[in-house]
């Protein structure tokens, strides 16, 4: 609790010393608006009801994209996991594939799937896929040796040994990676709207961008914030029933 407090008077500082600075200071609006203007310009945007509809659509692009991510993540990380050969094989390709800009693989999504949703729930999903898998893999490789030995000294298969020991023993790695798909899911959403979105909160920072409101693009940007940290505390909520349900079984 003293923490928290801690970190909401930090906050209340930081706004208040970019109130003065912005009032004192002779900081253009166009350059950085102040808090308060901020504040205005996200009331009335939210009141009018303008900017629900972009919420929405960011979110629902993110919840799909992270979904597909995670669906082909934590099936290839268990795979690749518990094939040598094929870790070895195609892991290179796999991260040759993440290094790759998601802004250069932009223009050629909107070919293949067009302009909206689709194609941003794809780069989202190509985002999020990553720390899944890579996590999957580290969690399943890293099983202490003796309780492998112990499971084959008493005659358990394959398949049982990776669903009684290596899955329940690697979850907590397993949903870090969880986590960093789930902060990544709004970049991808964010990032695939930038190049061929039509609604949603990265397309509106572009329209904002086009007339020069510095108000709203910074609004949008606490907007996405806080659309950010929902997600990723429902992911840490999850993680503490998932553990906890873990641990009494």
């Amino acid at each position: 609790m003293r923490a928290r407090l801690c970190a909401i008077l930090l906050l209340l500082i930081l706004l208040a010393g970019w109130e003065l600075a912005c009032r004192m200071g002779g900081v253009s609006p166009l350059v950085v608006p102040a808090p308060g203007q901020v504040y205005q310009t996200l009331w009335q945007e939210l009141a009018s009801g303008r900017l629900w509809p972009h919420i929405f659509t960011t979110a629902l692009e993110m919840s799909f994209g992270l979904a597909l991510g995670c669906a082909i993540g934590l099936p290839v990380g268990i795979v690749l996991a518990e094939v040598g050969f094929l870790r070895r094989l195609l892991h290179p390709y796999i991260v040759a594939s993440q290094v790759i800009p998601k802004l250069a693989l932009g223009p050629l999504f909107i070919i293949w799937f067009g302009f909206g949703m689709t194609s941003t729930v794809v780069i989202t999903a190509l985002i999020c896929f990553f720390p899944l898998m890579e996590n999957t893999v580290v969690g399943l490789t890293r099983v202490d040796p003796a309780r492998l030995e112990l499971f084959r000294m008493l005659g358990a298969t394959r398949l049982q040994t990776l669903w009684r020991l290596k899955l329940p023993t690697a979850l907590p790695v397993i949903l870090a990676g969880l986590r960093m798909a789930v902060v990544l899911a709004l970049v991808g959403a964010v990032v695939g709207e930038f190049i061929g979105g039509r609604a949603g909160l990265g397309a509106s920072i572009i329209a904002a961008q086009g007339v020069m409101d510095s108000a709203l693009m910074f609004a949008l940007l606490v907007v996405i914030t806080v659309l950010g940290m929902l997600f990723y505390h429902a992911a840490l909520t999850l993680e503490r029933v998932l553990l906890r349900h873990h641990r009494n079984h």
